[in-house]
């Protein structure tokens, strides 16, 4: 179909001229930019339905207006479970054409993350997204940029730094952050994150090597779900719950829970706007396309500060925080005398907008955002660089780039299908 092969670009620059010609205004622009009456309702999409997106059709006082999957199945079940007024499409273009969507919730694998925020923001959208944030970090350091340039709000779908008891602590991340700023561990930290902490790396998130090709489904628009991944031969394994398993997608089960276990870290760290200076690997030699197992990642920060992904549950009596004066334990447990009357006498953190819909309302950045959403997603995809090639990188937090290694930076910019290239 032509759809298919419309550039991203000639695609949302249509869209506007056709809006524009028709006299069409987003509602969300009609009182000035992004202006949105407080007794409007917000109304929102979701792309993708088959896995994720199921959990996200209803929240927050919205009204969702279209809902958007390559898959007709998924589409179709969808449909029939939420009915009324939704209307369901193929391609998601057609969904970011419409003037009277405010919020696109992105919940495809995350091949599809970044470059459906950008489009979403081009479009005049705000940006739900699951996590991780972006497949690669030049694809975050574009969603940043196209946020922004176009006055966007922006929420990553991990709510560990502001929201419920985190994993195997038992307590939510504001304790934890009290503790690391009165200095009472001393500095610098190291956090280890393990099945001894209370963490699962999630290891059967495995790819399968040497697949040979079958027939493409009548149901699934394989050309779309693959987007700006590279074309390979259909299999089943590559797609829908298996996806993770391939790096062309995904990260496996670094990249499926590291955003959720490492963004908390950075916040209660205070690295919100930095990145590690190094990252080293211990790990079985990786396949070109398959992805494996690991045994240890370690990642250091300028002021020596730690995070130790520890695959193997190698050390049986770790701290989660360890620092000169004192630990944390899985469960909370800590050397710390009265850590509860010492978290009491500590002012809690700044207050941070943590409901969507207030954040679009306000025009007010969310608690996770495109900025400090990328500098976490950084640390994932530093990892799985530095896992597939199988080495220690050292990095540069201000430039964003590996210090005298083009084949790392390469990673960082990966090629997409020419129809989607930016």
């Amino acid at each position: 179909m032509e759809k298919k092969s419309t550039s991203r670009r000639d695609f949302v620059r249509k869209s506007l001229v056709a809006a524009a010609g028709i006299s069409i205004i987003p509602r969300h622009v009609m009182g000035g930019v992004n202006f949105i009456p407080p007794s409007d309702q917000l109304t929102k999409a979701v792309i993708g339905v088959g896995g994720m997106g199921q959990g996200h059709l209803d929240y927050e006082g919205t009204k969702l207006l279209a809902i958007c999957d390559a898959d007709a199945n998924h589409l179709s079940s969808t449909l029939q479970k939420v009915g009324g007024s939704v209307k369901g499409y193929r391609d998601f273009r057609e969904v970011l054409q419409r003037p009277d969507v405010d919020i696109v919730h992105i919940a495809t694998p995350p091949h599809w993350h970044g470059l459906m925020s950008i489009m979403a923001a081009e479009a005049g959208k705000d940006v739900w997204c699951e996590k991780p944030m972006t497949r690669t970090m030049g694809e975050g350091k574009k969603v940043v940029e196209a946020m922004q340039q176009h006055g966007k709000m922006f929420r990553l779908n991990t709510w560990f730094r502001f929201k419920d008891n985190f994993y195997g602590m038992g307590t939510p991340v504001k304790k934890l952050k009290k503790v690391v700023d009165s200095g009472a561990l001393g500095w610098p930290l190291k956090v280890t994150i393990s099945g001894i902490t209370g963490f699962n790396w999630k290891f059967y998130w495995v790819g399968k090597e040497n697949l040979a090709p079958q027939p493409v489904p009548a149901e699934l628009d394989y050309n779309m779900w693959l987007g700006p991944a590279p074309e390979k031969p259909y299999h089943p394994h590559r797609v829908h719950g298996t996806f993770r398993g391939y790096w062309d997608y995904d990260g496996g089960g670094l990249g499926d829970m590291g955003q959720h276990y490492i963004d908390p870290v950075q916040y209660f760290l205070g690295k919100d706007n930095t990145s590690p200076i190094k990252v080293e690997v211990d790990a079985p030699q990786q396949h070109y396309d398959a992805i494996g197992t690991w045994r240890r990642i370690t990642y250091t920060y300028a002021d020596g500060c730690q995070i130790i992904l520890d695959g193997e549950n190698r050390d049986k009596d770790a701290a989660y925080i360890e620092g000169p004066n004192g630990k944390i334990y899985n469960g909370f447990k800590s050397t710390i005398p009265n850590i509860e009357g010492l978290i009491n006498s500590i002012a809690d953190p700044e207050e941070q907008i943590t409901v969507f819909s207030e954040s679009v309302r306000t025009r007010q950045k969310f608690a996770l955002n495109e900025e400090n959403g990328h500098r976490s997603a950084t640390v994932v995809n530093m990892g799985i660089i530095a896992l597939r090639l199988g080495r220690t990188l050292e990095f540069d937090p201000v430039k964003q780039e590996f210090i005298n290694d083009a084949e790392a930076n390469r990673l960082i910019d990966q090629p997409m299908r020419s129809a989607w290239a930016y």
